[in-house]
């Protein structure tokens, strides 16, 4: 019997790292050293805290509500899995840019309307005033459109997750007198987590990237403040490639970091 194939760690250097970091190092002087270019990287850095604020928010809130979702598609209750697949194929099967618009702009006033007719006897008891539609702000109806989005593939994630989970580590838990709570937290979830980190970790990276969209409601992030800054002094080139440089530091940073914890998690998991 031949000798199974050894793997060579020095193939596994990050040579493309090496690459990226040397690429961001000469792109960071470049940029230090042009007045241009400084001036441009004031302008759009103004959108980072945005972008940040609705990739977090939206992404919280998707979780969550994929969890629960994923839970209804796992439920015993045939009705709340046939609900829970109903969602997930009818969000899955929208562009998130055409969902973004209409939740902005059809879903918006639907949901103000709502509000009101629910909240009228408050308002008729002089306890409160109704709701105009412009006192949602497009930023909740940007977060609100990524929330809906995410939380059909988080649900995907998560169920798949919960599934890979053995049958009989669940029943050993239930004979050892475990409750619900319980067997979830030193049971399932370890488990499941494991398998679900590496797919969960890349859709909070594609949200960073698809926090973009939320440009076209006029909200301030990065890539509007770059539109704004491009159509105003018609330096298109130098200003998208400092978008693109912004969005390649966040979403790199945030993969290795994402890398480095399944790593950690995989080394805790041997010993």
């Amino acid at each position: 019997m031949s000798a199974a194939p050894t793997r060579d760690s020095g193939g596994d250097f990050p040579w493309w790292l090496v690459a990226a970091g040397l690429i961001a190092a000469a792109a960071a002087i470049g940029i230090a050293s042009s007045d241009l270019y400084l001036q441009v990287l004031r302008i759009v850095a103004r959108g980072i805290g945005i972008t940040i604020a609705v990739t977090v928010v939206a992404f919280a809130l998707a979780s969550a509500l994929g969890l629960g979702i994923a839970l209804m598609a796992l439920s015993g209750s045939r009705v709340l899995r046939q609900a829970a697949r109903f969602y997930v194929e009818i969000i899955r099967g929208v562009p998130i840019l055409v969902l973004l618009f209409w939740i902005a702009f059809a879903g918006a006033p639907a949901l103000v309307a709502a509000w009101n007719v629910v909240a009228a006897p408050l308002h008729a008891a002089g306890i409160g005033e109704p709701l105009m539609v412009r006192d949602l702000s497009l930023l909740w109806r940007a977060v609100i459109a990524l929330t809906i989005a995410y939380s059909a593939f988080i649900a995907e994630i998560f169920r798949a997750g919960l599934q890979s989970v053995d049958i009989g580590q669940i029943e050993a838990a239930k004979a050892l007198g475990l409750s619900r709570y319980r067997r979830f937290r030193h049971v399932v979830g370890p488990q499941a987590f494991r398998t679900i980190l590496p797919p969960y970790g890349n859709d909070f990276v594609a949200m960073v990237k698809d926090s973009s969209l939320v440009s076209v409601l006029g909200v301030a992030d990065i890539t509007q403040m770059g539109k704004i800054y491009a159509s105003g002094s018609f330096r298109f080139f130098e200003t998208y490639s400092i978008v693109a440089y912004i969005y390649l530091i966040l979403t790199v940073g945030l993969s290795l970091a994402l890398r480095a914890l399944e790593q950690r998690m995989r080394r805790n998991s041997r010993t």
